[in-house]
């Protein structure tokens, strides 16, 4: 009975994703599409309220796509509250809009607020887009207004080192 319980809760959980993945990361169908999460192994606790996906984790909706070696999902009052992915290095990559480079991202851990559309990217941080890039320690991706930051004012080592490579010119 207890087996059964489980597939329950995680079709349940599955459902829960699939509602409140965030439409921010993509485009603007993103949102609409299902959530789809591959792993090895998955293990959900009820009393913890958390949900983990271990070994090749692939995690899809729409145009973004997750890769990590886990990921923890955390439900407060029965919405997803966050998502946290580790790696060597965890990494995401979204479509922000046709016609347009996907921006990618990698860090050793990923932590993603859906209510705030907030996507934190922590150690060996690094986003790009074409040959444009930023790496920090520390880079915040607010996906609802379309910010990034990095590093921290009051820390040395937590800097930003950003590379944009000039625009192609055009022949006359």
């Amino acid at each position: 009975m207890k087996s059964i319980e489980t597939v329950v809760r995680l079709i349940i959980l599955f459902a829960v994703l699939q509602f409140y993945w965030s439409s921010g990361w993509a485009l603007e169908g993103d949102s609409d599409q299902p959530i789809t999460i591959d792993s090895n192994s998955a293990t959900y606790d009820d009393k913890l309220g958390t949900s983990i996906y271990e070994g090749n984790v692939v995690a899809i909706q729409g145009s973004m796509r997750m890769e990590a070696d886990k990921l923890v999902v955390y439900i407060v009052d029965g919405a997803i509250n966050k998502l946290v992915a580790t790696g060597n290095p965890a990494k995401f990559k979204q479509l922000p809009e046709e016609g347009k480079e996907e921006v990618r991202g990698r860090s050793l851990i990923g932590e993603y607020y859906p209510d705030k559309a907030l996507l934190v990217l922590i150690k060996q941080a690094v986003v790009w887009q074409g040959t444009n890039q930023s790496s920090s320690e520390l880079i915040l991706y607010d996906s609802k207004n379309s910010v990034i930051k990095a590093g921290e004012h009051e820390s040395d080592s937590k800097r930003v080192h950003a590379t944009f490579q000039p625009k192609a010119k055009t022949a006359n």
